[in-house]
């Protein structure tokens, strides 16, 4: 077992297509609520997650497609996570060439580092990033021109299986939609949780301090 002084540890599974991966993901890289924990970002694809489950994308039952919009603006405003109040371009827009370019990625800084410019590229300023040339620009942007082709080529090749093996992963770990976030606590005990309304529960399971302030209508909207 491991030792009362391990670091709290959450794996958060993500896809750009989804706006509560990113208010996660937003909310995880920004609120100091998680400072002390080691946080392991997964690229995965939401479909093909989403068809392992048998599941149904929320924007295809009716009434669901318009409360989930409104969902995602109401959990923005509380975490002042930025979020354009239309939707992005061809939503939900394909995502796979994006996935398999972060699946191509070598560290958890590179990852981040593209996740923060994808995710608010899409959700803040809503360009279409599934565009092939719009995909490469970034990329570029990010990386330079001779990485971001190193990139695009890895997403046509090696990182096609890894990204399957993340989704199979996510899969395993019990998710069944995003975002899902794996959490092992400082006694070594893991569990899942899925949905920024549920950041409340990471927070208790982890026992993490400081989440709640006077002023503070995130926390107190989910705890």
């Amino acid at each position: 077992m491991a030792s009362s002084n391990t670091k709290p540890k959450i794996t958060l599974y993500v896809d750009t297509v989804s706006p509560f991966a990113y208010e996660a993901y937003h909310i995880l890289r920004n609120d100091p609520v998680f400072k002390g924990v080691e946080v392991t970002y997964i690229p995965i694809f939401l479909g093909g997650l989403m068809h392992k489950c048998g599941n149904t994308a929320p924007i295809k039952i009716k009434n669901k497609d318009k409360w989930i919009n409104l969902e995602r603006l109401r959990w923005a405003q509380n975490f002042s996570v930025p979020m354009a109040s239309g939707l992005p371009p061809d939503f939900p827009a394909p995502t796979l060439p994006i996935m398999r370019c972060l699946a191509a990625l070598q560290s958890q800084e590179q990852l981040t580092k593209a996740l923060d410019v994808l995710f608010s590229k899409h959700w803040v300023d809503c360009v279409a990033t599934h565009i092939p040339d719009t995909l490469k620009s970034i990329l570029v942007e990010l990386f330079g021109a001779g990485e971001a082709d190193a990139i695009l080529e890895k997403s046509k090749n090696e990182a096609k299986a890894k990204l399957i093996a993340n989704t199979d992963k996510a899969f395993d770990d019990g998710a069944f939609g995003l975002p899902w976030m794996t959490c092992t606590n400082s006694d070594g005990k893991t569990e899942g949780f899925w949905g920024v309304d549920h950041l409340g529960q990471v927070v208790q399971f982890l026992g993490l301090k400081g989440s709640v302030g006077a002023g503070d209508k995130g926390w107190r909207a989910v705890l």
